[in-house]
């Protein structure tokens, strides 16, 4: 009787591990896999039958509805350009200019995966509606006053909520597609804190 007992507990003991860094792994997918580029991290396997099972799940848990890389890259960064976690205590000004892709986005997240509700309703810039630099380039205020230029809600300042930015480059050219790591992107600069 006591060999079944402690058997059971073995089992159970195994079951809560194994699921416990799955779920980990599956957690920190998007975040830890892939080409860095910058604060920036993708997997060009996402979308693709090379993809992974852990890619996979990473992606069903995101939400995404990916296509492959030929199509679209996703981008997304959890830190800024000086490798610190993104907070909504915090201002940020993304800068830089069209990626090297037909057309861009970039939305933030919460750390639910999901759009950060805000009373503008404003999600994501895009290369159609971000306002230009006289040079043509752009600066997103994340976490700005509400009267920037591109201003991009991440949350209550005093929460100091995680979140995550997700640059979508559709139809990326072939110097992105050859060399990702090497692809003109924005930076993320971090300013005051709360």
């Amino acid at each position: 009787m006591r060999r079944v007992v402690l058997s059971l507990v073995a089992v159970a003991i195994g079951a809560v591990v194994g699921a416990g860094s799955a779920g980990m792994l599956v957690a920190r997918g998007l975040e830890a896999s892939g080409v860095r580029n910058g604060p920036w991290n993708t997997n060009t396997a996402i979308g693709s039958d090379a993809a992974d099972p852990w890619t996979r799940a990473a992606v069903a848990v995101g939400g995404l509805l990916a296509l492959s890389s030929r199509e679209a890259l996703y981008w997304t960064a959890f830190v800024d350009s000086a490798g610190e976690r993104l907070t909504s205590g915090c201002r940020y000004e993304i800068r830089g200019r069209d990626p090297g892709a037909r057309w861009w986005s970039l939305t933030a997240y919460g750390a639910d995966h999901f759009l950060i509700a805000n009373p503008a309703r404003r999600y994501s810039w895009t290369a159609a509606s971000v306002a230009r630099e006289p040079d043509g380039g752009f600066v997103i205020a994340a976490g700005g006053a509400p009267d920037a230029r591109n201003p991009l809600p991440v949350g209550e300042p005093t929460a100091r909520a995680p979140f995550s930015l997700t640059l979508r480059l559709y139809e990326p050219s072939r110097e992105t597609l050859a060399d990702p790591a090497r692809a003109g992107l924005p930076t993320i600069e971090r300013g005051a804190c709360q």
